[in-house]
């Protein structure tokens, strides 16, 4: 099923990965509502004029697709476009509910241990941890905040990579082949304005 999508994403470093998940989009490339290499340049605009535009390309949307990169947390703008992301904005008759979100990790160096690494539990069990430090608290917040929690795991209390956090992770070589299994998945879980999760909506 297709969704409208925006990007968020650090411009100096994400640029080419952008620009791969907009090529495999594919057909659904027509949903896209976010910024292209084709979008105008407001570097010499005003705050409150970026905002506005930014607004309007995200309020059209249901979900929002967030790149996961080494220095995002110093773009102006990623952890306000996720908090906007989260919001019910009514506009004339119409209100919208929160975006379902979902962070693709940037390949750096040729891999992903920048930011994830794997983690052998006391019973055994493989599991997957990150380096918090490089993401807005906006978005670890909106981590492992399923509600209630369903374990892949009843002993180490691990969760589902992907149903476990509103806000789910995925490798970029990963979403690249499949997009449309990652959108979906965020989408489901904004349904019913995020049911089954416990949202933080502000930064």
């Amino acid at each position: 099923m297709s969704h409208k999508t925006f990007i968020s994403y650090k411009y100096s470093e994400a640029r080419r990965l952008r620009d791969d998940i907009i090529d495999a989009l594919g057909e659904d490339t027509a949903y896209y509502k976010g910024e292209t290499s084709d979008s105008p340049n407001l570097t010499d605009t005003t705050t409150e004029n970026i905002k506005r535009y930014l607004k309007n390309m995200i309020y059209d949307t249901s979900v929002t697709i967030v790149i996961i990169s080494p220095t995002m947390k110093q773009s102006k703008w990623i952890d306000w476009e996720i908090e906007y992301s989260l919001k019910s904005i009514t506009r004339s008759d119409r209100t919208s509910h929160p975006n379902g979100i979902v962070g693709v990790i940037m390949k750096y160096n040729d891999g992903y241990d920048w930011f994830k690494y794997t983690v052998r539990n006391n019973d055994g069990c493989l599991s997957t941890s990150y380096r918090t430090e490089y993401v807005y608290d906006i978005i670890n917040n909106n981590r492992f905040n399923q509600n209630p929690k369903v374990y892949s795991c009843n002993v180490c209390k691990t969760v589902d990579a992907l149903t476990g956090s509103y806000i789910a992770f995925v490798e970029e070589g990963d979403f690249l082949n499949n997009p449309s299994k990652y959108i979906d998945n965020a989408f489901d879980k904004s349904e019913n304005d995020a049911a089954g999760y416990d949202l933080v909506k502000t930064r």
